[in-house]
């Protein structure tokens, strides 16, 4: 006898929302690298080199606005040290963009790193091997944030750390991070950091066509990112993880265990701010131990804010939202970019509860009403 039951329906991956919200980035995409590299310097549609370096890091913060709003939106869990993962992707990154200096650096020496030899070290640190390659720096931009997340994740976790309580203790071990990473002794360049870099995977890294092809890669991952995030919350694994959120006592009762789940999902969101701060920092030629600082993280959560948590499109779009605004006021008003920050940190939770996304929602359903009326 041939069962005609049908299988349970699987959650759709790509929804009308999703579709148009990735059409209208991959033009974005399209456009910037053509308008550079096409359109002639004098038009009035040509994009700068500085500009697609520009873009590229707005879109290197969608993707770790994208990471916190899959722990704060979906599992409920506010973390206010993501910027620590996001700075050790990016000192993972720099040390490989370091050792691939040599002899073009300032001392001209083939194995020390310029503020190596300025500070009189005679031999590289153990922790410095292997990062002349890029496959291990580009493992150890995966396992450095995943690891740490996973042991103080376990920790926390395990001791039902929750709410408030987590967030200061993620603050802290940021602040932790920054002040560990400040020391010179520590091998990784004290307060100035990493710079001055020449060649990422054997080009020229300020070349148009370098900064193309970094653009573009941090375009793609930001879309499987988003792909691998819809994935997550619109499977069963997803479900479990709302309700984390929701009700974490009454899913106990019902005989689940949250550990693994807010573990895992902690994990996946710390490796994806490591992956943005490693395509961060070509792109913007400079880490240092100011992007493990407390404000950094405080202005991420600011981002999926608004934008709209518990929806991965709005993060995105809070992201280049805010960071746009910001790059307006530094360059026209740059002593009033802090209250207008804060501004929007009061005024976005009372008039903006659902951020951006909330908006759009809302007006689309008024829309609809009236044109459902007789």
């Amino acid at each position: 006898m041939v069962s005609t039951a049908q299988p349970f329906p699987l959650p759709r991956l790509i929804d009308r929302g999703a579709a148009i919200f990735l059409a209208v980035l991959g033009a974005f995409a399209i456009a910037v690298p053509v308008c550079n590299l096409l359109v002639p310097v004098g038009s009035a549609l040509h994009i700068s080199t500085y500009l697609v370096a520009l873009f590229g890091k707005y879109i290197c913060y969608a993707l770790l606005a994208l990471s916190i709003d899959l722990i704060w939106g979906y599992a409920g869990i506010l973390s206010l040290g993501h910027g620590a993962f996001f700075a050790l992707g990016g000192y993972a990154m720099g040390m490989y963009l370091m050792r691939q200096i040599g002899t073009r650096g300032v001392y001209a020496n083939p194995i020390l790193p310029d503020f190596m030899v300025f500070l009189n070290w005679h031999e590289l640190p153990w922790f410095w091997y292997g990062f002349n390659h890029f496959i291990y720096a580009a493992l150890m931009v995966l396992l450095v944030p995943g690891v740490l997340a996973f042991v103080f994740g376990w920790f926390a976790f395990r001791s039902r750390v929750s709410g408030v309580y987590l967030s200061i203790i993620t603050q802290a071990m940021t602040f932790a991070a920054m002040l560990l990473f400040y020391r010179n002794e520590t091998g990784f360049g004290g307060n100035n950091g990493f710079t001055d870099f020449k060649r990422i995977a054997g080009m020229p890294i300020t070349h148009p066509g370098t900064r193309t092809v970094l653009f573009l890669l941090t375009f793609a991952t930001l879309v499987l990112a988003f792909l691998a995030a819809r994935a997550i919350v619109t499977s069963k694994l997803g479900r479990v993880v709302t309700a984390v959120r929701d009700g974490e006592t009454r899913l106990m009762f019902l005989g689940y265990s949250p550990l693994g789940y807010k573990l895992f999902v902690w994990t996946v969101s710390a490796v994806l701010c490591g992956i943005a701060g490693a395509l961060y920092v070509p792109q913007v030629g400079i880490i240092n131990p100011s992007e493990m600082s407390p404000g950094n993280s405080i202005e991420m959560a600011i981002w999926v804010a608004v934008g709209g948590r518990g929806t991965l499109i709005g993060p995105v779009i809070g992201a280049f939202a805010v960071n746009g605004a910001k790059s307006f006021f530094t360059a026209h008003f740059a002593e009033y970019w802090l209250f207008f920050l804060g501004l929007m940190f009061v005024l976005v939770p009372l008039l903006l509860p659902n951020g951006i996304m909330g908006l759009i929602e809302l007006v689309r359903n008024r829309i609809t009403t009236r044109s459902e009326r007789p």
